[in-house]
């Protein structure tokens, strides 16, 4: 109980310095957000611009628009965008569920493939086809995302004619049915094809090496001197324990994705987090990036209690050491 204590304790300080450091970043960038009405400073007198600034809650010292922004937070409200003249809040739900679908096919499909990679290199390590396999996705891991991005367009889309280059739906055909789904799916392709070639190849370095770490493990050793194949002891038995580590790597990338989406969807004209963020650093929409800011931090916090919370389950030793500290 004490430990489940302590660990809220933690989040909550980590999530109360996120949050006060949302709230500090906008406003210690340049610009004004109010010149975007107007698009030069000398456009609006001074009149104008206090009463726009008072209506978007923008007015008063930092201190007391700190105290506002806390205000707000504990009553649900994330105030209004400036770009969008909308509330925070709906133009996050319209574009959450585009960037929560982009990032999670692409965790699922760069964790299969990496580790599936992985293991295979391990299984063969210091053979021709391991090292071939190592110096290909080290290149492909050097490349800039935005870089694959053009290189997917430039081939796919623009050469190939296979797939589309921007967007997220069809504005030609009606939302919900299955023609709209396989043209929402065919604009995914390139977006996550791209998010997975720039983030694999460290999924399969850290399999790999777990692999191979494990492969060198008195139990394996032991597996393999019963006559089990080679096959069942490297699935069964070394791969198990190298994904607990490769688990642990997916909490922590969720932030890395998260924010690696903002040049893949600018790259793609894709509706998300990401783009909606490059816009509002433009337009100084100090609420909206608050908003989008706020959805980061607290993903990245909870993808982390998630992690800390599971980790137990998959991994017998911490639930044993979590026994024996408790015991004592």
């Amino acid at each position: 109980m004490r430990r489940l204590g302590t660990k809220a304790t933690t989040y909550a300080l980590v999530l109360w310095a996120a949050l006060s450091l949302n709230f500090l970043l906008p406003h210690l960038a340049p610009g004004d957000p109010v010149d975007y009405f107007a698009g030069d400073a000398n456009a609006l007198n001074a009149d104008l611009r206090e009463r726009i600034r008072a209506e978007y809650r923008l007015d008063g010292s930092l201190a007391e628009q700190y105290g506002r922004y806390w205000g707000r937070m504990a009553a649900g409200d994330l105030g209004t965008s400036v770009r969008h003249s909308r509330p925070v809040a709906d133009v996050l739900a319209a574009r959450l569920p585009w960037t929560l679908a982009l990032v999670g096919a692409s965790i699922v499909l760069s964790a299969t493939v990496g580790t599936a990679l992985g293991a295979a290199a391990a299984r063969r390590r210091g053979r021709r086809r391991d090292l071939g396999l190592l110096g290909a996705l080290l290149v492909v891991d050097a490349m800039p995302g935005f870089w694959i991005g053009m290189v997917l367009i430039a081939i796919f889309a623009v050469e190939l004619g296979w797939l589309p280059s921007f967007g997220a739906a069809p504005l030609e055909v009606g939302a919900g049915s299955a023609a709209w789904a396989v043209e929402v799916a065919r604009r995914m392709v390139l977006p996550v094809a791209t998010i997975v070639l720039a983030t694999v190849g460290g999924t399969f370095l850290l399999a790999r090496a777990a692999v191979v770490s494990a492969l060198e493990s008195p139990y394996v050793l032991l597996a393999e001197a019963t006559g089990l194949s080679p096959a069942r002891v490297l699935y069964r038995h070394a791969l198990r324990n190298a994904l607990l580590p490769v688990f642990t790597n997916l909490a922590l990338s969720v932030a890395f994705l998260l924010s690696g989406a903002v040049v893949v969807e600018s790259v793609f004209s894709y509706p998300g987090l990401g783009r909606m963020t490059l816009e509002a650093v433009v337009a100084r929409d100090y609420p909206l990036l608050q908003g989008a800011f706020l959805l980061v931090s607290v993903g990245v916090v909870a993808a982390n209690l998630l992690a800390d919370l599971v980790y137990p389950l998959i991994d017998p030793r911490v639930r044993r050491h979590q026994a024996v500290g408790a015991a004592a």
